[in-house]
């Protein structure tokens, strides 16, 4: 295969054939053609009445509709048991670093397993609330020793006998690598899912709580959903602000405050379009395909390279660096003259990296697996 060298693309003025590029963000990130030929469809008739779905009062019997489906599809995808309440909430997952310990700390103890840059920035914002007397924050391992290229093996690990909650992120966005297991802990689980949820299946019941950013696998930046088991409400901190007190949000039904609307309706139509996939599990092998061809190009080659513990490595985020670093400016401007776009790593770990959520379909890996190796080939 020959690199295609081109202009940067620009829109198609075909109404039949969407302009569409392999987009390989890490978040916000891609979302399914499909829903956004659907919302765009209803943006400014929504339903035939004449008015857009941003426009409808969040109170109202028809947006409660879209509300309510978006919950009861979510609990099928995830199959969430009756005993978990699920928040559509405001603020994006970083500010769960503060709601939970805020919920859950309230004078005890809250376990923290750092294994790359969220997971870290999750205990310094707990290490806060510790300072102002709410609890005490304990660091259980940190995998900064091995630039968080794997995991602590957990025979190391420092964990408390009483903890509130044990927290880790399953899925580290910077750094590509991935927990596929819970941690075997007595603590309840908090899991930062943010660029894995629904991924690939999961059992609800074995987690206290699963919170998740949207702007990867759910829908648009600015929502966040938590799904959390009922006996961990009711806890908070009397220094915990209404609109983050769980207990206060599953009473509410998230509509304490307006809610963010337009984004909740577009996880709706995510959630339709990954139920027409086949479900989680389908999507699931269809997401380790693409992974499995990704890494085997990486590794079969001693031009890319990808530093993280096989066993962790992520099935949603793969960073990689070349052996020549002085290509990587020519390596992102000729993907992207190919069409292939946000590729370039994060400043924390250089080089590049691909995202492949659900919305990346197989084929956009193919064509940057086919682009690796003609670079490849043309540089090495």
């Amino acid at each position: 295969m020959s690199i295609t060298q081109t202009s940067t693309p620009t829109a198609n003025t075909n109404n039949s054939t969407p302009h569409r590029l392999p987009n390989f963000c890490a978040g916000p990130a891609t979302m399914p053609t499909s829903v956004l030929e659907r919302a765009q469809s209803e943006l400014l008739d929504w339903q035939g009445r004449g008015l857009s779905v941003m426009e409808v009062s969040h109170r109202s019997k028809e947006y409660m509709a879209i509300t309510d489906k978006a919950e009861a599809k979510l609990r099928t995808l995830m199959e969430i048991p009756d005993n978990y309440k699920v928040l559509f909430l405001q603020g994006g997952a970083s500010l769960q670093f503060s709601a939970i310990p805020l919920n859950l700390l309230n004078g005890g103890r809250g376990d923290y397993l750092t294994t790359g840059a969220w997971s870290g920035k999750a205990i310094k914002e707990a290490q806060r609330y510790e300072a102002l007397g709410l609890g005490k924050i304990n660091l259980v391992a940190t995998g900064k020793e091995d630039n968080f290229t794997t995991v602590p093996a957990q025979s190391e690990w420092t964990v408390s006998d009483d903890a509130a909650y044990f927290h880790y992120c399953a899925n580290e966005t910077i750094h590509g690598l991935q927990i596929f297991e819970p941690p075997q802990v007595d603590a309840p689980i908090i899991a930062d899912m943010s660029s894995c949820i629904l991924s690939q299946p999961i059992d609800v019941s074995k987690f206290g709580m699963i919170y998740a950013g949207a702007q990867k696998n759910i829908g648009p930046a600015g929502l966040v959903i938590a799904i959390i088991r009922d006996d961990l409400l009711g806890q908070a901190s009397a220094w915990c602000p209404m609109l983050l007190n769980y207990e206060h949000q599953a009473d509410k039904e998230s509509m304490s405050n307006t809610p963010a609307t337009y984004s909740w309706y577009l996880a709706g139509l995510v959630f339709d379009w990954l139920e027409a996939q086949g479900g989680v599990a389908a999507i699931g092998k269809i997401n380790q395909q693409k992974a499995d061809l990704l890494y085997k190009t990486i590794d079969e080659s001693s031009f890319y390279h990808n530093p993280v513990d096989p066993q962790y490595r992520s099935i949603m985020n793969v960073p990689f660096t070349l052996a020549d670093s002085s290509l990587d400016k020519v390596f992102l401007e000729e993907s992207e003259k190919a069409g292939l776009l946000n590729l370039k790593g994060h400043r924390d770990v250089g080089g590049m990296r691909a995202s492949i959520y659900n919305a990346v379909p197989l084929e956009w890996v193919q064509q940057l697996v086919d682009f690796m190796i003609a670079f490849e080939k043309k540089h090495a």
